[in-house]
């Protein structure tokens, strides 16, 4: 037998050594395909946040007039995480409920309930009447000057739908939805208590 025809490649073999490469390979990608699968298109139940994680956005420099006439800026808010909600200052049932749950979620937080600030922003002139005052007792109120104040505040809907929450750097960063459940709104914020080295 020449040495030509010994050396040569057996067309069999060099198939089934293709089939193991290409099977050792897919052995080793599929983690990271699995991973990249559970990271985008699954989301276990238990880990997402309730509230809506939205783009981060400032709240603008000044966001309206408390009622002794001086200006509410964000400035005021720093270094504090806020609870806040747009509504009017008739105060329906909708408000009534939000700055309840606000209230509740904060006290709820004990002896981090300092790192937590509410703020309301009256969106007309209509006075504070259509709410027991000792809803909002402690909350930080502001009429807001047109549309200004609240770009930062996007609504599935309606923005007075919403109870947002505003990290310690004046970032907008959670939504609450419509008729939120305060039980889930309070374990959204004592999540972000206990990891944040902010506020």
């Amino acid at each position: 037998m020449s040495s030509s025809t010994s050396n040569a490649i057996d067309p069999e073999r060099q198939r089934r050594g293709r089939i193991k490469a290409l099977g050792i390979f897919l052995v080793c990608l599929a983690p990271f395909v699995a991973a990249y699968a559970v990271y985008y298109f699954w989301t276990p139940q238990s880990r997402m946040n309730y509230g809506t994680v939205l783009e981060l956005a400032p709240l603008p420099a000044v966001l309206g007039t408390k009622p002794d006439g001086a200006p509410l800026a964000a400035a005021d808010l720093r270094g504090k995480w806020v609870l806040l909600h747009v509504d009017s200052g008739a105060c329906a049932e909708r408000c009534q409920r939000k700055l309840y749950n606000m209230r509740q979620v904060r006290l709820a937080q004990g002896k981090n309930q300092d790192r937590v600030e509410r703020a309301w922003l009256v969106v007309d002139d209509v006075p504070l009447s259509g709410a027991d005052p000792r809803l909002y007792e402690g909350v930080l109120v502001a009429r807001v000057p047109g549309a200004r104040a609240l770009a930062s505040l996007p609504a599935a809907d309606d923005v007075r739908d919403h109870v947002y929450l505003v990290d310690p750097l004046g970032n907008v960063m959670l939504r609450f939805p419509k008729d939120a459940e305060p039980a889930r709104m309070l374990k959204d914020l004592q999540r972000l208590l206990k990891v944040s080295q902010i506020g």
